[in-house]
């Protein structure tokens, strides 16, 4: 009898898969392509290449150091390391791609320079350039607080970020 039972449960279950019952679960890359495609400006034309943000980077004597990390249309990244030890993430964004990091800069209450600055949890600070650019220094290390994070921002060649212009702009 359980010798049958397995057969009759088979039989189900190749009938239930063959009637269409069963339907496979999308996995998560499909999820994601599905949202790509609902947006699609998530990298829009106008957004700045990102090796042009390199070098508006702080200029570092020893022992500090910058290592370029990423660049990506619309955005740079560089760990600024002290002896070898990354204390610090350094980046600039072109927020064309990213409308939300803008966004946050309406509620600030402090400028730097005439610009927006704001702490973004308790490892952050960013500040706006030109109503378009971020700039940011991300905490890794307790050495790097408020106070050292605004300071690494001011060696950024802010001025020149927000004469950057973009792609089309620039070929009017």
């Amino acid at each position: 009898m359980p010798n049958r039972l397995s057969w009759i449960t088979c039989a189900l279950m190749l009938t239930a898969l063959c009637c269409g019952c069963y339907q496979q679960q999308p996995d998560r890359w499909a999820e994601a392509d599905k949202a790509s495609k609902q947006n699609p400006h998530a990298v829009v034309q106008e957004s700045v290449a990102g090796n042009e943000f390199n070098r508006f980077f702080p200029q570092v004597e020893t022992p500090w150091d910058i290592v370029f990390k990423q660049e990506k249309t619309g955005f740079a990244q560089a760990s600024l390391q002290k002896s070898g030890r990354e204390l610090a993430v350094l980046s600039v964004s072109d927020t064309t791609n990213n409308v939300e990091a803008a966004a946050k800069f309406k509620e600030s209450t402090k400028s730097l320079g005439g610009m927006p600055i704001v702490e973004i949890g308790e490892q952050a600070t960013a500040v706006l350039v030109a109503d378009r650019f971020q700039v940011q220094v991300r905490s890794m290390d307790p050495e790097i607080g408020p106070a050292e994070r605004q300071a690494w921002i001011e060696k950024f060649n802010l001025q020149a970020i927000g004469r950057i212009q973009p792609p089309a702009a620039a070929a009017k």
